[in-house]
């Protein structure tokens, strides 16, 4: 649990904190909002106070408790969020100018700082703007940049507010550890899809989550992350390289092409294990009471990947199973020669497949059983990294 500071200002974006409030309240941060007098023209403080079940300040002349405000609450942060940075309170922050609580306590702050600019494209694009966020990015400030698209003014270009789960992931990215700094960790996530006609397929039930969430907490911790994905309804994490196949063949091509650039391998991927042995050119009418479908192996990415295995690398399996889950996960783990496997029950209603929760055993090659109880898969998404860190360390 961390303290996070949001300090809005006076943009019309000022509504898209709330979410990023409510986001962080869910989680259980710790927050602390404060205001320019702008700011609240377009969200009032109740609001904020509502929705983050948080104290809201916004007069900088005011004493907390006998406490000034700016000294005490910038001690008090881990993490100072500016959202949305307005053109205005991004020129000041450059120049070093306090005039209200926020830039009073922005200037105070030592602690890490994310800003998060939204404005009308041609303010954004301006020359002055431009040197003043640079500016901003060399004093040690993160940006997270500004989405395109049609604008609250009527105009279409760069300066929407951006997707707040990018700002929830340069918020996590903020608060963890760095210890995968400089890693390359590439991850592979979702199912794959093997036709049988140009508007039918074999595929499986699996989302995806674990591994974007497993894709997310390596970017997080500072790693290199490039993560191959089968189709799946997950926006693409934020700075993440995402590659997006569709196919057994075509993500086996993706992780060989990408083998030899990382040091961790993590096959969370659910890979289907049979395809249509032809594939029909044409859609198949439905005309015959019955249809036999020939089905054939598709290739072992595992296999592969352990065939082509560096002296660096530390590959992680995934073995989802309904039935004998540890005799099954062990046996995989011997026969593609892994360094660790994630034992999943996807049997279980409550966990794994299409769930925001998993509950897994990770098997290691020494013979160690790590179980990891019941949680979001987010969490469940570092546990499993921490125990990477520990053994790669170990057989390094």
């Amino acid at each position: 649990m961390s303290n996070v500071l949001l300090a809005v200002t006076g943009g019309i974006a000022a509504y898209k904190t709330l979410e990023v409030v409510s986001v962080l309240r869910k989680r259980g941060e710790k927050i602390k909002v404060i205001m320019t007098e702008e700011a609240t023209k377009f969200v009032a403080p109740l609001t904020f106070a509502g929705v983050g079940n948080c104290p809201v300040y916004v007069d900088a002349f005011k004493t907390d408790q006998g406490n000034i405000i700016h000294t005490t609450i910038s001690q008090w942060a881990d993490l100072l969020v500016i959202s949305p940075l307005t053109a205005n309170t991004a020129a000041k922050l450059h120049y070093g100018i306090a005039d209200n609580l926020v830039t009073m306590v922005a200037l105070a702050f030592n602690g890490p700082k994310i800003a998060v600019p939204s404005m009308n494209v041609r303010m954004y694009e301006s020359p002055a703007t431009i040197r003043n966020i640079s500016a901003l990015r060399e004093d040690g400030w993160s940006v997270v940049e500004p989405a395109s698209g049609h604008l609250a003014d009527g105009e279409y270009g760069k300066g929407r507010y951006p997707d707040v789960s990018d700002v929830i992931s340069e918020i996590d990215r903020m608060l963890s550890p760095n210890d995968y700094e400089g890693v390359n960790v590439l991850v592979s996530a979702g199912p794959t899809r093997e036709a049988i006609d140009p508007v039918r397929y074999i595929t499986n039930r699996s989302s995806g989550k674990m591994g974007y969430e497993l894709a997310k907490a390596a970017r997080a911790r500072n790693a290199n992350v490039k993560l191959v994905s089968g189709p799946v309804s997950l926006k693409a994490p934020y700075g993440v390289e995402t590659i997006n196949v569709e196919s057994a063949r075509e993500m086996k091509e993706a992780m060989l092409d990408n083998l030899n650039w990382a040091d961790v391998i993590i096959m969370s991927a659910a890979v289907a294990d049979y395809k249509p042995a032809e594939l029909s050119s044409q859609k198949i009418k439905k005309t015959a009471d019955e249809l036999n479908l020939k089905l054939v192996k598709t290739d072992d990415i595992l296999l592969e990947i352990s065939k082509n295995k560096l002296p660096n690398h530390f590959v992680v399996g995934f073995a989802a199973e309904t039935q004998e889950l540890m005799e099954n996960a062990k046996k995989k783990l011997q026969e593609k020669s892994l360094d660790m496997i994630v034992a999943n029950d996807v049997s279980r209603k409550d966990i794994g497949f299409d769930s925001a929760f998993n509950e897994v055993k990770v098997i290691c090659k020494n013979g160690e059983i790590i179980p990891l109880q019941r949680n979001e898969k987010r969490f469940i998404a570092h546990n499993i990294l921490d125990i990477v860190k520990s053994h790669r360390i170990k057989i390094s």
